[in-house]
């Protein structure tokens, strides 16, 4: 085993890593931009070592800056976790020219699986099911068109270099297809350097079940069990299970099968996941589960996956380790005939990103952060702490929450738990939105498929308006906090007992009576609560209903226990100004005190300008000074945190000019053109 390694990543994975690392007794060291200089994995590492700047091509993805530093620092082996560098065929050349010991496949078979058109080659000479469409190598429109007419719509347009659900697009008429093949390629360009494209069918309704592979440097092979992702927004997984819920074992195997010969025709070694999609159109029900089933291969990701934890829960095994001892030229630490299923685990993707505004990733300091406490059937793996910058360069991951239990839903139930005790303040997080996916009734059942989110939108949209409960959590931090106040004054006061430090809202006949106006972070109106105060404490009266409201809190921590109607419940409270944040019930809410109102997002403020909603880089602009635009019509698009993100006209209008070009960053709140608003 070797004694110093190089982690070549950031964030959630870089840490996951050094802790196997360490425990073997391994010096890690750690790289990172000039932005991530006081990241968590730069802290927890024993020496770390800038690469360049904020942008992932002049730091994490420029190999003369990371093979400088595993220099510099005397560095064995390097690691390059997920994404980045991960599935580089040119960086393992360079390492192993270099000396160093690339933690993953050979550059050779990284190059086979790297591109996905011809890993379907590769994959139908080797009789693996592959999805029908067109992998060839013209990226004429014509050809394209005239493939894509053969294939029928709807389809997917993917990239062929790269993954995670970039440089992809479903088109439903042909006369979407010329759109759909430039954005693809010009977003695959961006994140892979690549922007060739390739044709699938789109298969409807599908599951996404994959299968985890491994390989040592002796020739030896093993699966370890099936995962399924089909829980995904924007063609990315967001939350991951194993085993896949409701397969027979016969099409387990199948699928095991099919793995392994994918594995072994590359002469595969470490940790890879062969993903395959699941015609559930074409399923066959048996007392087992799902038995008789189209299934195809969909691409080979040569690296660990982010949903590793799930397997490691259900298998007792140690994943990174593994591919630590394989880099290392050990042999695999189990046979196939060793392991097991033990259980089921559930994993969900805790990311900065909004779910109201199509997971649009959302940027900025975490004011306020505090996941669930880990246990054996409880993992958090995250890369951040409170006090950090979830910064815009990167992808929007701060953690995952893996729940584990002796069946599907005692891990389910806890994942739900877990999920309701995570708040965040700063960025928007999805950990609500998360915890509703995984206490929907469809989810508890089974019935799990990649448009699972899309076919529960309705459900899974939360109205704005606060719960009553919620109302009396916040009118009782507010009084509490007030009380609190006014006694702190009093302590120092000249007169102690002075009537006007008094919080008990004495009146010589009647109860004292105000009026609390609580609104959304937009300024819009939520409630009005009319509280009512007297010798008998308390009330509040929401649409004409009196209720009697005490509890006790905030603590130091911000928990509060309210007593509404005499019925008793938990919940905590963080204030940021005038900014109340409440967590209760597992579900988070973010009101404003009584402030002047805050002009909605996506209204053409008072000057017209039409602003980015996060910071990033114009791709392109589509209109010109003095076109006329509807409401929804795009104007330009913004690259941001790896994605294409369009920016449409809030409203009817002319547009009066543009201050942005392709090419230049733009941050968030200015304004990129100036809108006149249509005459009512």
């Amino acid at each position: 085993m070797f004694e110093r390694l190089l982690i070549a990543n950031r964030g959630e994975i870089a840490c996951r890593i050094l802790k196997s690392a360490r425990r073997l007794g391994i010096h890690c060291i750690a790289i990172h931009s000039e932005v991530d200089a006081g990241a968590l994995h730069v802290r927890l590492a024993d020496e770390a070592h800038c690469v360049g700047g904020p942008r992932p091509a002049e730091s994490y993805l420029c190999i003369d800056a990371v093979l400088k530093a595993a220099q510099r620092s005397g560095a064995e082996a390097v690691h390059p976790g997920y994404g980045f560098l991960s599935e580089n065929a040119d960086f393992a050349e360079a390492c192993a020219a270099a000396g160093l010991v690339f933690v993953g496949p050979g550059a050779a078979a990284i190059r086979s699986m790297g591109r996905k058109d011809a890993a379907k080659q590769l994959m139908e000479g080797a009789g693996v099911p592959v999805v029908p469409g067109y992998h060839g190598e013209s990226q004429d429109f014509d050809v394209l068109a005239g493939e894509a007419a053969r294939i029928g719509f709807p389809l997917l347009v993917k990239a062929s270099a790269g993954g995670g659900g970039r440089g992809m697009r479903r088109v439903d008429h042909p006369d979407a297809l010329e759109k759909a093949l430039a954005g693809a390629s010009r977003e695959a360009t961006s994140a892979f350097g690549d922007g060739d494209l390739l044709l699938e069918r789109f298969v409807e309704p599908a599951r996404h079940v994959e299968v985890q592979v491994f390989g040592d440097s002796q020739g030896n092979f093993v699966h370890l069990f099936d995962r399924d992702c089909s829980i995904q927004r924007r063609h990315q997984k967001l939350i991951e299970e194993a085993p896949a819920p409701g397969l027979g074992e016969g099409l387990r195997e199948e699928m095991a099968d099919a793995a392994l010969r994918a594995a072994r025709t590359i002469d595969y070694q470490g940790a890879g996941t062969v993903e395959f999609i699941l015609d559930a159109g074409a399923s066959g029900e048996t007392g087992g589960g799902i038995e008789v089933a189209d299934f195809y291969f969909m691409e080979m990701n040569t690296r660990l996956q982010v949903e590793h934890p799930v397997t490691e829960f259900i298998t007792g095994q140690d994943l990174v380790e593994w591919q630590l001892r394989v880099a290392a030229g050990e042999p695999l630490p189990c046979a196939q005939e060793d392991l097991h299923v033990r259980g089921h685990a559930i994993e969900a993707r805790l990311c900065a990103e909004d779910p109201a505004k199509r997971f649009l990733p959302s940027p900025g300091l975490l004011e306020h952060l505090r996941v669930p406490e880990a246990g054996p059937q409880l993992r958090v793996d995250g890369g951040f702490v409170e006090g950090d910058a979830v910064s815009p360069f990167y992808d929007n991951l701060l953690a995952k929450v893996v729940a584990s239990g002796a069946d599907r839903e005692s891990a389910r139930r806890r994942l739900v738990s877990a999920l309701g005790e995570v708040e965040v303040v700063g960025p928007v997080c999805n950990a609500t939105y998360l915890r509703d996916v995984a206490a929907h009734p469809a989810f508890a059942s089974g019935q799990v498929h990649t448009g699972f989110l899309e076919q529960h939108e309705k459900e899974l949209r939360r109205e704005e308006a606060p719960s009553p409960r919620t109302l009396a959590a916040a009118v009782l931090y507010l009084l509490r906090a007030r009380e609190s106040g006014a006694h702190e004054r009093a302590a120092v006061s000249a007169d102690r007992w002075s009537p006007w430090e008094a919080t008990d809202g004495f009146r010589l006949s009647t109860p004292a009576r105000e009026t609390l106006c609580l609104r959304s972070p937009k300024g819009e109106i939520l409630a009005e609560v009319d509280v009512l105060t007297d010798s008998a404490g308390w009330r509040m009266e929401v649409s004409g209903r009196v209720s009697a409201l005490s509890g006790e809190g905030p603590d130091d921590d911000g928990s509060l226990w309210v007593r509404l109607d005499g019925e008793g419940f938990p919940a905590r409270a963080s204030r940021r100004d005038e900014h109340l944040h409440l967590w209760l019930d597992g579900v988070y809410t973010h009101l404003l005190l009584p402030v002047p109102k805050i002009a909605e997002e996506g209204q053409v403020p008072a000057g017209g300008g039409v602003v980015s909603a996060l910071p990033g880089r114009v791709v392109r602009v589509l209109v010109e000074p003095g076109a006329r635009v509807r409401r929804g019509d795009v104007l330009l698009v913004v690259e941001a945190m790896k994605m294409e993100h369009e920016i449409r006209a809030p409203a009817d209008g002319e547009v009066r000019s543009i201050a942005c070009s392709p090419g230049d960053a733009v941050e968030e709140g200015v304004a990129l053109v100036e809108l006149e608003p249509a005459q009512s």
